[in-house]
């Protein structure tokens, strides 16, 4: 993305809509870097764009890879907050 300009300052605008958006209506958001979804569902932080959807196939016990790589993203995203999100509310 970085190497189109036009892309990121799409992504730029959307994001900023959701961030305003997501205040107005009080709602939290987490966020997460490519690294920390490489390691919540692989274990390692440099997995390769297809380790993670394999992994997004066999953890939601998927018939295929989902399709396109978009929806593969976002499914490892969620993942990775319903991981995270669980270990920062264990309470003992």
């Amino acid at each position: 993305m970085h190497k189109n300009v036009k892309t990121a300052i799409l992504v730029g605008q959307a994001r900023g809509v959701i961030l305003l958006t997501a205040a107005q209506s009080k709602i939290s958001l987490r966020e997460f870097t490519p690294l920390q979804i490489k390691q919540a569902l692989t274990g390692y932080g440099r997995a390769d764009k297809h380790q993670i959807q394999k992994m997004v196939k066999a953890m939601l016990k998927l018939s295929e890879i989902p399709k396109p790589d978009d929806a593969a993203d976002a499914l490892a995203t969620a993942i990775c907050c319903g991981q995270t999100h669980e270990i920062s509310n264990f309470k003992i």
